[in-house]
């Protein structure tokens, strides 16, 4: 544990920011999967609501820096593609 006054804070601060950050990350990886059964479960409404309620948390997680912006991109390609799939499917 540091001794000087300005490092304790680091220490809280950063511990804070990881906490927050963890359950961030967590709560996109949770939309991700949701969207990916949503899709596997050929549920057309509710792929398309969990979907863009997926790409709206990966462009958060961009914007508050827990991602790169190419990471979110991709993820948010290949979550389409599987979308327009699905719907290719049921015409």
């Amino acid at each position: 544990m540091p001794n000087i006054k300005s490092a304790i804070k680091r220490v809280k601060t950063s511990e804070k920011r990881r906490a927050r950050n963890q359950s961030q990350k967590s709560a996109l990886r949770t939309a991700i999967k949701a969207a990916e059964n949503a899709i596997l479960a050929a549920d057309v409404e509710k792929a398309r609501a969990a979907v863009a309620f997926a790409q709206k948390k990966l462009d958060k997680a961009v914007t508050k820096g827990l991602i790169h912006k190419n990471k979110a991109a991709r993820k948010k390609s290949r979550l389409a593609h599987k979308l327009n799939a699905l719907l290719a499917q049921q015409a």
